[in-house]
């Protein structure tokens, strides 16, 4: 099993490096091309919408002909086209559509996340998902790094190509994974086995949860911290930095949440501690007043999601059996997809109707409120709840 992961983990990195190149500068091109508040939140947003269409098809049809690979391969070439198409036009219709493409690329992710569990005992699930996590945020750190710096030097379709290269050698690496179906030959999913993976109360409570803290995600760090970054006179570069900022703590706070801070604290705990610290930056942001002190918010709440999604990921397939996980991570995936969707296009309404600032108040809330829910909704440490098995 050894030999496998280090191929994986490259193959994780460089898929989400090649939709992540431009995200920091994201809502700053859209509105640079002349779009609104609003439509550069319809921008950011559609990459939730279309994962929101996908990501339970890709789940179900993954273990429907039982093998994960081919879904792999197709994420890291869906991301490579996506960046493509960017870098090849120049307008807001074209960058709705092929950030559309992006999401569907994600849609994928869904496959990845239960290939890699199936590398692991169930058990240590959560783990497993944190150090997968753990990729992803160094996938995302590097391109948004990256892509900032080389626009600055080379302009803004620059970003768009650096993730063109990133989703190719995504693509070639990922032939070489190793695929690992289920082992039990059941000949695809039955319309009550799905249903009753949908309907599971720990993968809807945990979904919730997710979608709570991708609206957070996807209106802060990326979403509209870059723009309140150009208010502040930042350029290509600064954004870059400002991604860094949230996104290095991210990936140490995703390493750590499912194993050390988990024992520590019990995944539950772990989960809420993550929306307070998430609730009381991103009320900070609109009060800072210097890209210094903004760096500094960005970091600590950066910090404060990654404690959430890697525990909450692994809490939403650890009690489902093998053979339904693919289904049942489509069902969590899709679920929390809304977040990335609805967040930054209510959130881009807020700041064309009353100031960003505002909107940035809104999402703290949301996250305080999740703070709460946290209790009501994720299972407490050490719940096991039935395994959802085949149907009769």
């Amino acid at each position: 099993m050894n030999n496998r992961l280090p191929l994986f983990y490259a193959v994780t990195a460089l898929y989400w490096f090649s939709t992540y190149t431009y995200v920091p500068l994201l809502s700053p091109y859209v509105v640079a091309l002349g779009g609104s508040l609003s439509m550069a939140g319809m921008v950011v947003g559609s990459y939730g919408f279309s994962q929101m269409l996908v990501r339970v098809p890709i789940g179900v049809w993954s273990d429907k002909i039982r093998s994960r690979k081919p879904f792999v391969i197709a994420g890291g070439a869906m991301g490579m086209l996506s960046s493509l198409g960017f870098a090849i036009t120049h307008s807001v219709a074209a960058a709705l559509v092929f950030r559309l493409l992006a999401g569907i690329a994600a849609g994928c992710w869904v496959v990845f996340t239960v290939l890699y569990a199936s590398y692991h005992e169930p058990h240590e699930a959560p783990k497993a998902m944190g150090i997968l996590s753990f990729y992803t945020s160094i996938g995302q750190l590097a391109a948004s790094t990256l892509g900032g710096l080389w626009a600055e030097h080379h302009g803004w379709h620059a970003a768009f190509w650096l993730g063109a290269a990133g989703g190719l050698a995504a693509t070639v690496l990922a032939c070489f994974v190793v695929d690992k179906p289920p082992a039990r030959d059941h000949g695809g999913i039955r319309v009550g086995e799905m249903l009753a993976v949908g309907r599971d109360r720990i993968v809807l409570g945990v979904s919730c949860l997710a979608v709570l803290a991708q609206v957070v995600t996807f209106t802060t760090m990326f979403g509209f911290s870059p723009e309140q970054a150009t208010q502040l006179g930042a350029n290509k570069a600064d954004l870059s930095w400002l991604t860094l900022a949230a996104t290095l703590p991210n990936a140490v706070a995703s390493y750590f949440s499912g194993s050390l801070f988990a024992r520590w604290i019990g995944e539950r705990n772990v989960v809420a501690f993550g929306f307070a610290i998430a609730a009381l930056f991103t009320a900070s942001i609109p009060l800072c007043h210097t890209l210094t002190l903004l760096y500094v918010t960005q970091a600590i709440n950066g910090f404060g999601q990654g404690l959430c999604m890697p525990v909450l990921m692994g809490l939403a397939i650890r009690h489902i059996e093998a053979d339904r996980r693919a289904t049942a991570m489509g069902f969590y995936q899709a679920i929390y997809a809304v977040g990335m969707f609805g967040g930054p296009a209510v959130v881009g309404w807020l700041g064309d109707l009353v100031g960003l600032s505002r909107g940035f108040w809104a999402v703290a809330a949301v996250s305080a409120a999740a703070c709460a829910l946290t209790y009501a909704l994720a299972p407490a440490s050490g719940a096991r709840r039935q395994v959802i098995t085949r149907s009769s």
